[in-house]
């Protein structure tokens, strides 16, 4: 009979184990839970996936659960490194890997890919987002109704272009995007869809959001990493240094209140975006806007930039009384916050980035060294408030 406790010791020990220590499939630290079929340790979150894929992967907690003796030798015989050794041998280098923080969709389908498809177990699978044109329907966000309609789009590699169509295709499509300055990222809250994607870009010295979403999880993750495949081709060649930054998720995202340069305009609530890429501080009338009011470009406090906490005083309309200040050698900016954490928030996302050297090109910052995390300070408003 099995001795369940020297079990669960043995277990304890092995989840211990640098290769063992993280999630196998989304990195998060002390996976409390293991798939006795796969001989994997991973974490709540992700047991979850793991436990509607029955017929490939078995779940127990490693603390709460018996466990037979052969089961935990066959823990010990495989582990984490044996698994990725296994089903992560030919992950392309553009495909997305979740981290703890993103979204179902992306871990679900992440662990689909790897033990019920097996899609990276063979160098030359045969893959939907690699063949350098993808295309299909998704549900787009109209710009004016608000109503998701259904919308062709074809990304393709020949001409490093995502194009979508209305309902008549013989008139050309509605919009051409370059992949040149595209983003995607899972948006499934502010959409309001577990599928939801917003994909932006710029055009005509704009920042244009597209919100699109699909029924089925496979195919809007296909779409993601189709978009990162082309990008990762159109970067390779063009901006080697960029490649890290095929896509990229936002700094920080959230409502604040705005004045006016004159800051006795009265305050007006805005949804904020911080891309550290670009150094833009975006902000938009609602999250769901597909086009920005404006735009502030991120500076440095070697050139005399700074953001602080504050009071303000004699400001009026504003709701909100968490402020923050943005000092630069032309212009204070004054911005409120709903709440003490989303002002510390803001604070520290403002100070920390993610770039340590940017040269401009045509209004663009492109890498030109290692990423580091440096103080950016404040910002140059360049539209009128």
């Amino acid at each position: 009979m099995a001795n369940r406790e020297k079990n669960k010791k043995t277990l304890l020990e092995l989840a211990k184990l640098p290769e063992n220590s993280c999630c196998a499939d989304c990195g998060a630290a002390d996976p409390d839970w293991a798939s006795y079929t796969l001989g994997i340790f991973v974490c709540l979150n992700c047991s979850g996936t793991h436990r509607n894929l029955s017929t490939i992967s078995r779940i127990k907690s490693i603390r709460l659960d018996f466990w037979d003796d052969e089961l935990v030798q066959f823990m010990k015989s495989n582990g984490n490194r044996a698994a990725k050794n296994f089903y992560e041998k030919y992950v392309p280098v553009f495909y997305y890997q979740p981290q703890p923080d993103d979204c179902e969709v992306l871990r679900e389908q992440w662990i689909r890919a790897k033990y019920e498809r097996k899609e990276f177990t063979e160098e030359k699978t045969e893959r939907p987002y690699t063949a350098g044109v993808y295309e299909g329907m998704l549900w787009k966000k109209g710009k004016d109704n608000g109503q998701f309609l259904e919308r062709k789009f074809v990304l393709s590699v020949h001409d490093f272009t995502l194009k979508y169509y209305k309902e008549d295709e013989s008139k050309g499509p509605k919009a051409t995007i370059s992949v040149k300055d595209l983003n995607a990222t899972f948006q499934p809250e502010k959409i309001g869809h577990a599928h939801g994607l917003q994909i932006t870009y710029s055009v005509d010295d704009h920042t244009r959001n597209l919100f699109v979403y699909h029924k089925n999880g496979w195919e809007i993750v296909n779409w993601f990493n189709a978009i990162r495949a082309i990008r990762h081709v159109y970067l390779k060649t063009a901006f080697p240094t960029l490649i890290p930054w095929i896509t990229r998720s936002y700094l920080k995202e959230g409502y604040m209140e705005k004045t006016g340069p004159l800051q006795r305009e009265p305050f007006k609530k805005r949804w904020f975006i911080l891309d550290s890429l670009d150094r833009k501080l975006l902000y938009f009338k609602t999250q769901l806007d597909a086009i920005e009011l404006g735009v502030v470009f991120i500076g440095s406090e070697n050139h005399g930039y700074s953001v602080r906490e504050c009071v303000p005083k004699g400001t009026r309309g504003n709701k909100w009384k968490c402020g923050v200040i943005v000092e630069t050698p032309d212009r204070q900016f004054v911005f409120m916050c709903e709440q003490e954490r989303d002002q510390r928030e803001w604070v520290e996302a403002l100070k920390t980035g993610t770039v340590e050297e940017c040269d401009f090109f045509g209004g663009h910052c492109f890498l030109t060294s290692s990423f580091k995390k440096v103080s950016l300070g404040a910002f140059w408003d360049v539209k009128p408030i």
